[in-house]
């Protein structure tokens, strides 16, 4: 089994009191596997992972694996800081048929060397029998995996790629030069999906394919087909969003789009806490700006009229004309048959201040 293409790193929706959605999940892993996505990432991080029980974190795992049913490859991730702990995870969302791979990252708070981490994703790769993707993100765990570590450990049989999101580029065709070819490395970062991809690599691990499945299929195969002009216009036009997405911490914002999408309900665990208002806003523009929101509509211009006092009609008598009306010129002009010395358009409501009691009559042209 081969990845390769557009994988997108689900959130996990949560109910109001705090539980697991099942049924937004449920509905957000078959809308994307509907939409075209290549494979679906559970239990990473933007699925806010570290706040999962071990009973939430393979129940979420299991519900992907029965929704997709073989449609897409099932990424799993499984992570942490404790080499003993990682292994007993690795092992545990292995023996889940419905696993294709498992993508787990360099133990974060630890610090680890380069051959620290060499033994511990060793560790891991060993103990179990599925091919195994790496994930360098040193911004959350403090610990890169460096190029030379990386060829070392594409000579472990089933250590099968990276998930490089280091913001490196020039880390990443460093990779790309060490590794073997079999070795797949996915980008980490949507923005960066076509130069790594340009570079040798085999897709991406999305965060944006969340809210646009389809879209960022279509970009990351267009790239790997050599259609350049299509995955740059693509590109061009969902860029924003990409950024946006990390305009806070991710998952934020990526969870407050898919609730104004109606997808899932805004709720997060501690300690993320909803986006601040002014962040909000902008991301809510952007989202509209990319066709992701319905544009609200224009609110409908207000009628206005000209009042006109016709003394022809008898004392203190006006006559109102709609803006529109062709006969007082939108109230320029003199309606006809009215006394000129008394056709002026004015305020209705400086008129009604004039006029004691007026009596009011409509006409149109």
């Amino acid at each position: 089994m081969q990845l390769r293409g557009c994988g997108t790193a689900l959130v996990t929706p949560f109910t109001p009191d705090g539980a697991v959605d099942e049924t937004a999940l449920r509905n957000l892993v078959a809308w994307q596997i509907e939409s075209g996505i290549d494979f679906l990432v559970p239990c990473g991080t933007t699925g806010e992972t570290p706040t999962l029980t071990h009973d939430e974190w393979l129940h979420v795992i299991d519900v992907t694996i029965e929704v997709a049913a073989g449609r897409v490859p099932i990424m799993a991730g499984a992570t942490s800081n404790s080499t003993q702990d990682a292994v007993a995870k690795a092992k545990e969302v292995a023996a889940r048929p419905g696993v294709d791979a498992i993508l787990t990252a360099s133990p974060y708070y630890n610090k680890p060397t380069q051959e620290g981490q060499y033994r511990h994703f060793r560790a891991i790769a060993e103990a179990v029998d599925k091919p195994i993707i790496l994930y360098n993100v040193p911004g959350r765990t403090s610990a890169n995996i460096e190029p030379a570590t990386l060829a070392r450990l594409s000579e472990v049989p089933n250590i099968a790629g990276v998930k490089e999101a280091s913001g490196s580029i020039t880390q990443i065709a460093e990779v790309l030069n060490v590794v073997p070819e079999r070795f797949s490395v996915f980008s980490g970062d949507d923005a960066i999906t076509l130069p790594v991809i340009a570079l040798g690599g085999v897709g991406i691990v999305s965060v944006a394919s969340n809210e646009i499945p389809h879209e960022m299929a279509e970009m990351t195969r267009a790239a790997l087909n050599n259609d350049w002009h299509a995955a740059r216009t693509l590109h061009r036009k969902y860029l924003p969003l990409m950024q946006a997405n990390f305009i806070e911490s991710s998952p934020l914002p990526v969870k407050a789009v898919l609730a104004m999408m109606g997808k899932i309900q805004e709720i997060y665990r501690l300690p993320l806490l909803p986006m601040r208002r002014d962040t909000r806003s902008k991301l809510q523009k952007i989202a509209t700006d990319v066709g992701l929101l319905v544009r609200p509509a224009a609110p409908a211009a207000p009628l206005e009229f000209y009042v006109y006092e016709s003394w022809a009609a008898g004392p203190h008598k006006v006559i109102v004309h709609r803006a529109s009306c062709g006969q007082c010129s939108s109230g320029k002009g003199r309606p006809a048959g009215h006394d000129p010395a008394h056709s002026a358009g004015t305020d209705p409501t400086r008129m009604s201040r004039k006029l004691a009691k007026p009596r009011i009559r409509c006409q149109e042209s």
